[in-house]
């Protein structure tokens, strides 16, 4: 089981490339990844994405690329013609305003000037820094999917431990669930007495409201559906990938002890039925951080 929240730095440095990729993963319903990164690593978006499709299937994912190049190449410059053409015939139309003046335009001198000489800059990335970017960012995936992993962990004992909790209630209200019908026959035969004083109990017709009511307030189903949901649930917390999973099974936790709060009839179980809510929406919340 893995958390959806969690936190990845991998480096490289060699050959003079000294490149950090960065991780960083919240919880989300798909998988959703933005990355930012130096404008010369923008041609190596789709790689960063299939790399991490592979280590994440649910969350959102922003990755940071930032990375210094010392590598001693060799440079290329271009001259730009038009300030070259400016500069000259500037220097020249000078030379013809103050003919007094000594004239010492050189070509060194226009090559000092600024803006006329520029460096080529690279465009894309060469193979060896796509390399180092592809090995950082693999360290990165990897400490992330270790921080997910221990936070998953985690995750995974505490909800065992609130569906332990939820078996313990269960297991309460099957005990308890036997002698609603009686309670209730108590009760209704003792108003019957006392509404009617002195005439003898229709001992039928007391049956008879009695086995009505019994069918209506039946919960074994509910109970046994609780229980199944409850194995599912442990079986399930064994697997990698299990939010979704879970998610559904959550609801069907909702959805038995909503029934068992409706059809109980007795302030026992329905304050046992609350409190398996309270510990349900707990796990749900818990759930929302599972990948």
């Amino acid at each position: 089981m893995y958390s959806m929240t969690g936190f990845g730095r991998g480096e490289y440095s060699e050959g003079g490339i000294q490149l950090t990729a960065e991780v960083k993963t919240v919880n989300n319903r798909y998988l959703d990844v933005s990355l930012k990164c130096p404008k010369l690593l923008s041609g190596c978006e789709d790689a960063v994405r299939a790399m991490v499709r592979e280590s994440l299937t649910r969350g959102h994912a922003d990755v940071f690329i930032s990375f210094t190049d010392k590598r001693i190449r060799e440079k290329n410059y271009y001259v730009d013609e038009s300030a070259a053409r400016a500069y000259v015939k500037a220097a020249e139309r000078i030379g013809e305003l103050f003919p007094e003046v000594a004239n010492d335009l050189t070509v060194t001198a226009v090559l000092r000037q600024p803006d006329i000489l520029k460096a080529e800059e690279a465009s894309a990335a060469d193979d060896e820094l796509v390399a180092a970017l592809k090995s950082a960012l693999a360290l990165a995936l990897e400490k992330l999917g270790e921080m997910r992993a221990a936070e998953g962990a985690k995750l995974r004992a505490d909800m065992l431990a609130r569906v332990d909790n939820i078996e313990g209630m269960v297991q309460k209200i099957a005990a308890r669930a036997p002698l609603v019908a009686e309670d209730y026959r108590a009760r209704l035969e003792e108003k019957v007495r006392q509404a009617l004083e002195n005439v003898p109990v229709d001992e039928g017709r007391l049956l008879t409201e009695v086995t009505v009511f019994t069918d209506k307030a039946n919960i074994d189903e509910e109970l046994t559906r609780l229980r199944s949901h409850i194995s599912q649930f442990r079986a399930i917390c064994g697997e990698e990938l299990v939010g979704r999973k879970l998610d559904f099974l959550i609801q069907e936790f909702n959805r038995e002890t909503n029934t068992v709060c409706s059809k109980s009839n007795d302030i026992t179980i329905t304050r046992l039925a609350l409190d398996m809510k309270n510990e349900i929406e707990k796990i749900r919340e818990q759930v929302q951080n599972v990948e």
